[in-house]
């Protein structure tokens, strides 16, 4: 029974989908980034002689937290094709040119059909999922090869159908991995109170992600000379209503400040309302050379530049805090030492609490609020020097988690070093 309702789950699922892909452009892509999908997996790797390496990822956010094991995996693996799957048109449109993998595709929706034809021409030696991505007839299709397949960068929390009456489909799933890597003790007692063994602590892999680029970060002309002599506010992945905040809090700052945004869409019609709401205070990142005159303000309408832009900020403000999924990464500003506000919607999140507690982030709801925290800032240097140091030390004490899953995967033999 459990089974057909989750059966049922996806076609009424991939049903919407089609409907809304009428007048939704991520719809339309979700549609067309599938249509002759199997096909043409097929035709890509039918050459292909290598053993292979499969990593899923849902979208943009799980793949930067499967990144660091993707390239080390390649640096130890070199003889084996690397596979990327992606869920959501978010992640695959962005980084279906990642070079960092041979070949990315969108994963065809879960059905024992699609998973049964999909694992035939993939025949991956090894299957990485990133935190979330759990489909039940992929896992049961790798379970019954006998594939060793890890879940990596998991968390748990009670809330979850794992821990739920009805959720024994669920639980069938998680007991289909070779081994779950988890973030914290917590999600490891929930899994082992439930009977799923082969678990332990390995820590979450975005820490590894954005200490690496610490190292290896390079400076950009442009962004030097837009935040010269001036106090930034870098903001990342933002939303409406984190954009509507910020312009109240900027619109009360002194003349010294300038602020970056790096919204979540880029899209024309977004990047349009943007400059709207900054009316001649804004230039956009892909005019910077020809159209900047001192301007305040400047939009990001290119992707992929966050993570180094931040290393620019006196300030970080993180989007997303008041949408139900919640707030986006806050390791990339934190990582740089670089005290960082978001919105009230970031329960989910370790990390959100751990830095809260250190004193490292603020959570703000009105305006004032956050206006007022800078400004104090200005003048206490001390707190807002302990804010900035419990924030990079938060990160590196929190590396290695790439690490541990490499060691796992070289002592039990998953894969061949030939």
């Amino acid at each position: 029974m459990f089974f057909v309702l989750y059966w049922l789950a996806i076609r009424f699922y991939a049903l919407g989908v089609r409907v809304a892909s009428l007048f939704n452009p991520k719809a339309k892509l979700f549609i067309r980034g599938r249509k002759d999908l199997l096909r043409d997996i097929r035709y890509a790797l039918f050459e292909e002689k290598r053993a292979r390496i499969w990593v899923h990822c849902a979208s943009l956010g799980e793949f930067e937290q499967g990144r660091p094991l993707i390239e080390k995996l390649r640096v130890k693996y070199p003889t084996h094709a690397m596979i990327l799957t992606f869920f959501s048109p978010s992640g695959y449109e962005v980084r279906k040119g990642y070079p960092g993998a041979d070949y990315v595709f969108y994963m065809p929706l879960d059905s024992p059909y699609n998973a049964h034809h999909f694992i035939k021409a993939v025949q991956p030696s090894l299957a990485l999922f990133v935190k979330y991505e759990l489909w039940y007839s992929y896992l049961m299709k790798l379970s019954a090869a006998e594939i060793p397949v890890i879940l990596v960068s998991a968390i748990f929390r009670k809330s979850q159908p794992y821990f739920k009456w009805y959720g024994k489909l669920h639980r069938k799933m998680l007991n289909a991995f070779t081994h779950i890597f988890v973030q914290d003790a917590t999600s490891v007692q929930m899994l082992k109170d439930i009977g799923v063994k082969d678990v332990s602590i390995g820590g979450d892999t975005r820490f590894d992600r954005v200490a690496d680029a610490v190292v290896h970060k390079y400076d950009m002309a442009d962004m030097s000379e837009f935040c010269k002599n001036s106090k930034i506010i870098i903001a990342g992945s933002t939303w409406k209503e984190d954009e509507e905040l910020l312009k109240k809090v900027f619109d009360k700052l002194p003349e010294k400040w300038k602020l970056v945004i790096v919204p979540h869409e880029t899209d024309i019609a977004h990047m349009k309302e943007l400059m709207e709401l900054h009316e001649g205070d804004a230039v956009l990142w892909s005019r910077f050379k020809i159209d900047y005159y001192d301007q305040r303000v400047l939009l990001i309408d290119s992707v992929g530049m966050l993570l180094r832009l931040y290393q620019y900020a006196n300030i970080a403000y993180v989007g997303g805090g008041f949408n139900k999924s919640g707030i986006h990464n806050l390791l990339e500003a934190a990582v740089y030492g670089k005290p960082v506000f978001h919105g009230p919607e970031y329960h989910k999140f370790k990390e959100a609490h751990d830095l809260l507690k250190a004193g490292a982030t603020r959570v703000v709801k009105m305006p004032d609020e956050m206006l007022q925290q800078i400004l104090l800032w200005e003048k206490d240097r001390i707190n807002y020097n302990a804010a900035s140091i419990a924030a990079k030390k938060y990160v590196m004490n929190n590396t290695g988690a790439t690490h541990k899953i490499i060691n796992y995967i070289e002592e039990k033999h998953l894969l061949s070093s030939e």
